[in-house]
């Protein structure tokens, strides 16, 4: 079976662009799956986030899945075409990685 993502990219200053591709898979493998099969095997400069846990501790790969807000380890892919793009209202580092946390929650170095 196969799948078509679909990946908003971009960085900030640039442009953004939508670049597809398409992913082999199995029931039950999941959009983090998909993405790192792209970037081992097709496209080495996607960027993505993810730590995994579990989905309720780490929630570095929410993004935008097909309209909606969820997590890529835990979204299954499937049959067809999926959208994907980062996370609304959060500022963009690259493709689908967003800064996560508040900014008053950042490391702060002081001389």
């Amino acid at each position: 079976m196969k799948t078509k993502l679909e990946i908003k990219r971009g960085a900030p200053g640039e442009t953004p662009h939508v670049q597809t591709y398409d992913v082999k898979f199995e029931a039950g493998q999941s959009v983090l799956d998909g993405l790192r099969m792209i970037r081992r095997d097709t496209d080495e400069t996607l960027a993505f986030r993810f730590a995994c846990i579990n989905a309720n501790a780490c929630k570095e790969c929410m993004m935008v899945i097909d309209g909606d807000i969820d997590y890529a380890c835990t979204t299954r892919l499937k049959e067809g075409v999926m959208k994907l793009s980062p996370l609304p209202k959060k500022a963009l580092v690259r493709d689908l990685v967003t800064e996560i946390a508040p900014p008053d929650e950042r490391l702060k170095i002081t001389p």
